[in-house]
């Protein structure tokens, strides 16, 4: 069963926002646009659309999701950095666009800690391998065999050049001593169409994206990413647990507004994205899809943010993933 101790121990303090719920300070005056970095159809579509009814009825505004996909989620992130602070623009973003991509480009689009306001915590996803139903490998370990008798004649997919799913084949790769082609796509959606057609041999990629298409049975889940098995596939095993004890990835969900958003406008946003993330309608809905719901402070996901900024850069120069 999944252990939700490192998940949500800095993601349920809901009390410590009450005092914004109680003087938010700010209210919107007109519709908001909340970015999404990627095509329709993937995680960071499916939480941003999870949360935008419950989101608008707390603002008391419409709020209309625009997905800006490319650059690994970063021409939405950079779009956002340049939005007026005035909380009317924000993004739904994901480690990988706001944490890990942009400081290792050339020039960076922009600084992750002086140009964007993080302001709470969404969602934390585990990843899952998935084969399509064509494919030999029944098991992780039979997918390792076969990259191993052909190196690099296995292909992987992800949303693009240094996202968790890029990040998180490169981990399996070196643990496993074993080479992939990596084909990245615009957005997960693409990868999904391409998994599904059998065009692609793997893809370690968010849970909720391919949780319809496991129950569907139109793609074959080997294993999942997290140390410990997820509630909702309790008898598929681990990475850790097939052979490389340890390994660990995941992706989080942030919303962040733009650089030099006040302190009022961030904090009435916390308090209605912790508000929607403890709604007893939503939250059920939240976890059926695959999400385990976030929360916090914005100084809980600021460190949070600025911890994975280290760790995944730190990764990135040892495989040597270049981007351009």
């Amino acid at each position: 069963m999944l252990t939700r101790r490192g998940f949500l121990a800095a993601s349920l303090a809901f009390p410590a926002l009450g005092s914004a719920r109680a003087q938010p300070g700010w209210e919107p005056g007109r519709p908001v646009t909340l970015l999404v970095g990627f095509a329709p159809g993937g995680g960071t579509d499916i939480i941003a659309r999870l949360l935008s009814p419950v989101l608008q009825q707390s603002l008391g505004v419409p709020i209309a999701v625009e997905n800006r996909p490319g650059a690994s989620g970063t021409i939405a992130a950079q779009a956002n950095s340049r939005a007026a602070p005035d909380g009317h623009t924000v993004l739904m973003s994901t480690v990988s666009a706001s944490a890990v991509v942009p400081p290792q480009m050339t020039p960076p689009p922009f600084d992750i800690h002086r140009d964007q306001t993080a302001i709470a915590l969404a969602a934390t996803v585990p990843l899952v391998a998935v084969v399509p139903t064509s494919s030999p490998a029944r098991d992780l370990a039979g997918l390792i065999a076969r990259a191993r008798e052909n190196p690099g004649g296995l292909n992987y997919a992800s949303s693009g050049v240094a996202t968790q799913q890029h990040l998180a084949a490169e981990l399996l790769s070196m643990a496993a001593g074993i080479r992939m082609t990596h084909v990245p796509f615009r957005g997960t959606g693409q990868a999904v169409n391409e998994i599904l057609a059998g065009r692609i041999d793997l893809a370690i990629d968010t849970f909720p994206t391919y949780l319809p298409h496991i129950r569907g049975e139109r793609v074959r889940a080997l294993a999942t990413t997290t140390p410990g098995r997820i509630d909702w596939l309790p008898d598929l095993p681990t990475v850790a647990e097939s052979g490389f004890p340890g390994f660990d990835a995941n992706v989080w969900y942030m919303v962040m507004g733009p650089a030099g958003l006040p302190a009022p406008i961030r904090d009435r946003w916390a308090a209605a994205l912790n508000a929607a993330l403890a709604d007893p309608v939503l939250r059920p809905r939240i976890r059926e899809a695959g999400f385990l719901p976030g929360g916090g402070t914005s100084a809980e996901a600021s460190a949070l943010l600025a911890r994975d900024a280290e760790r995944y850069g730190a990764l990135i120069r040892q495989a040597g993933i270049r981007i351009e």
